[in-house]
């Protein structure tokens, strides 16, 4: 299968965003009419909306493409509680397990495009076992499916950064490939050398003119005090606006006074929050963040992985664990949460001319719901996935193949 090759295309009686039935006319993979009773310019494909929502297209800003599991055989979980047992059990269980980046990346692609998203920023591995494997496929990965979803790719340390020698290294190759930002990981857990790692992360981006995404496990003080060390060199580079901290599990303390100190530095620096909405530790308090204008994303991270079996790609089910997980319950509260799995997603990535609105880019989704909240709830098969003009689902199942 491939998708549609036509850009232009007429979306007969949708409802943007949940509002009145309307026509959303396409030309050259961009939003060129929004109104009713539009009649097909000649050579225009024409598909039946079906009355159902019309949606921008979900964005997964925060997974590991090059490490699922995806389509393999069913592993399993043997990784330990702690973060380092699960590092170490996925190092030395990657070549047994047989995962080739390149396969599983696209089966994960695929999956997550039948599921709606149309952008996807993934942290794929860089380390001395590995080595730039995992960047290479994604590469590839990425060109290989170019007209069915955008692919931004996160060089990541995910064994450490100084306590492996030779990984510094490894990452400014792995720039020089073609690698969109530069990752981070833990400053103290797992480099124990804050500083050290920290300078070597933004000196990497001041070389090569990228942003940072940092995971941020540690926790509660620990984790207050790496954040003021990213807030220091993200006011001192001028780097105000490139910078995500990822899980940020310290922005969930009960403290607080510590915690809103930390919003007021992130808010004023324009740094971003990924946020799963993780069942097992604290985490970001969304409407917090949002009321003080704080960009929020979020990503389904690891799925079906060597670090847990859970996961399917889907970012209306990630709105809804998130919803869940901040206590949202009314429609507002709801919409909110999807609101981070779109809007504020492509505010992270800065994704230009995203929206449902004339002039975007017609990356867009359509669901039955009679309300955005109750899409969420529902996660209903997702009726038709739009790349640029070009239908790239239906039916719940991509028009692209995976390996």
């Amino acid at each position: 299968m491939s998708p549609a090759s036509s850009q232009d295309l007429l979306l007969k009686t949708v409802r943007p965003m949940g509002v009145a039935s309307t026509d959303v006319l396409i030309r050259g993979g961009r939003i060129a009419r929004i109104a009713p009773d539009q009649t097909a310019p000649e050579g225009v494909h024409v598909e039946d909306g079906w009355d159902a929502l019309l949606l921008p297209g979900l964005v997964e800003a925060h997974t590991h493409l090059d490490k699922t599991l995806w389509g393999m055989r069913w592993v399993p979980n043997s990784a330990g509680p702690r973060l380092i047992d699960k590092i170490d059990n996925e190092r030395q269980n990657r070549q047994a397990l047989g995962i080739d980046p390149a396969r599983q990346s696209a089966r994960q692609l695929v999956q997550s495009l039948a599921k709606g998203s149309t952008h996807i920023r993934t942290h794929v591995d860089v380390d001395t076992v590995v080595g730039l494997a995992g960047i290479e496929g994604l590469l590839a990965t990425r060109e290989c499916y170019r007209d069915a979803m955008d692919v931004e790719i996160v060089a990541f340390p995910q064994s450490g950064l100084l306590v492996r020698p030779g990984t510094l290294e490894l990452m400014a190759e792995a720039m020089k490939l073609g690698s969109d930002v530069v990752g981070g990981l833990d400053p103290c857990g797992i480099d124990r050398d804050p500083k050290g790692h920290l300078d070597a992360v933004f000196e990497l981006a001041q070389r090569f003119g990228k942003p940072v995404d940092i995971h941020l496990h540690e926790a509660a003080l620990l984790g207050a005090f790496s954040m003021e060390l990213i807030f220091e060199r993200t006011r001192a580079l001028g780097m105000q606006g490139q910078v995500t901290i990822s899980h940020a599990f310290c922005l969930g303390d009960p403290d607080t006074a510590m915690v809103d100190g930390l919003l007021e530095e992130i808010a004023a620096l324009d740094i971003a929050i990924m946020s799963t909405g993780s069942a097992s530790r604290p985490v970001p308090p969304v409407a917090k963040l949002t009321a003080r204008g704080i960009r929020i994303c979020a990503g389904n991270d690891g799925i079906r992985d060597s670090w847990g079996p859970y996961g399917n790609g889907d970012m209306l089910e990630r709105a809804m664990l998130l919803g869940l997980r901040n206590n949202f319950r009314t429609d507002p509260e709801v919409e909110l949460a999807l609101a981070v799995c779109t809007t504020g997603g492509a505010d992270t990535l800065r994704l230009k001319d995203y929206g449902v609105a004339e002039g975007c880019q017609a990356d867009l989704l359509l669901v039955d719901g009679e309300t955005l909240a109750e899409a969420v709830v529902n996660r209903p098969e997702r009726r038709l996935v739009v790349k640029r003009g070009r239908i790239v689902a239906r039916a719940g199942r991509a028009l692209v193949d995976a390996p």
